[in-house]
């Protein structure tokens, strides 16, 4: 299907559905783990109950939510090649979506506006080509399109408020045949791709070269503003910023913080706060969260925060799953909740709304 069309073929009237309300009225998605090895993806409210938590069958990474309805995408973690989708007021399967033969998935995926089609960050190992998977919603979740994301190893893909998307191509190529050894290190090239409403590619910003082994990974906007989280893939030992920012146009802006070494090299998340004031990036494997100030990029100062793994903004300013819970606030000054259950979270929070 023609991408100047696949919008238009996809916007007939769908089917009402539950609202979020008749799944307990969550303010987040994410997707943890048990003890036991079972897999989930989980709805919590702002105070850490939980409001529903369905199985998958595999480690998912970060859940796509429909705009309109109670319906939420587990995208299976690298190199995974399922995603289902649940009716989250029920826990009902609605479709279970595979990757074509020859790609994977990686986690990531985002509704256009209307809600008619779902796209995935999706890998063509034999190529390498990163692309983008085109789903017909109100068909059954039909594939109807594969596109190109602009580089290597796209990994998370959101919807702009201005309208498009962006996407963040971390550049490393993978390959199902050799687990998750990076396979290109000496040649990588990440970088940050926008696309059109109809996913065309409209421009891409590349890092410097001295910055071309720090990944791009992860991604949050606010106004116009890109937030990025990067994962450096060079000398562990080399002191390198892992927060970007963007605006169409510009340059790739790189933000330090002198807590950026307790992220150990991996920033697994970032969020802009409710109250646009902050930006968190947080780093699991040092248990530790860094904190920028929105406007001017000024460092914040950092927390020590117990697995802090994904973020999302929040009615106090930000969300954090941490080990054993979440961590609720903003402005350095955050409480601690605790989540029964035993859940392990992976690396996202996706805010509701």
């Amino acid at each position: 299907m023609d991408r100047r069309h696949f919008l238009a073929a996809g916007s007939a009237a769908m089917l009402a559905a539950p609202a979020w309300a008749d799944a307990g009225a969550p303010a987040f998605v994410t997707a943890a783990g048990k003890p036991d090895g079972s897999t989930w993806t989980v709805g919590l409210d702002a105070a850490g109950a939980v409001c529903f938590a369905f199985p998958v069958p595999g480690r998912g990474h970060a859940a796509a939510l429909h705009p309109k309805r109670a319906e939420a995408v587990a995208i299976a973690r690298r190199p995974g090649t399922f995603a289902v989708v649940l009716d989250c007021s029920n826990g009902r399967s609605l479709a279970r979506l595979a990757a074509p033969e020859g790609r994977h998935f990686y986690g990531h995926g985002a509704y256009t506006a209307d809600g008619a089609h779902l796209l995935t960050t999706e890998n063509a190992y034999d190529v390498p080509e990163g692309r983008i998977g085109v789903w017909d919603v109100a068909a059954g979740y039909v594939r109807v399109d594969d596109l190109p994301s602009g580089g290597i190893g796209p990994h998370e893909m959101i919807r702009l408020k201005s309208g498009g998307f962006a996407v963040a191509n971390g550049g490393i190529q993978t390959h199902p045949d050799y687990a998750r050894q990076k396979l290109n290190i000496p040649t990588m090239r990440p970088n940050l791709t926008y696309l059109s409403d109809t996913a065309a590619i409209l421009e891409t910003v590349a890092p410097p070269e001295e910055m071309r082994l720090n990944s791009i990974r992860h991604i949050a906007e606010d106004g116009g503003l890109v937030a990025i989280a990067l994962q450096w893939q060079g000398n562990p030992m080399t002191r390198v910023p892992l927060l970007a920012t963007h605006r169409r146009g510009d340059a790739l802006r790189f933000l330090d913080h002198p807590d950026t070494v307790r992220l150990k090299q991996y920033a697994g998340s970032i969020a802009v706060s409710a109250t646009r004031q902050e930006i968190v990036l947080t780093g699991p494997k040092g248990s530790y969260a860094v904190f920028f100030d929105a406007q001017s990029g000024r460092p914040l100062p950092g927390r020590a925060l117990p697995v802090a793994a994904g973020a999302a903004p929040a009615a106090e300013g930000l969300a954090i799953t941490i080990e054993g819970g979440l961590a609720l606030g903003g402005n350095g000054d955050f409480r601690r909740v605790p989540v029964a259950g035993g859940w392990s979270w992976d690396n996202h929070l996706v805010a509701i709304g």
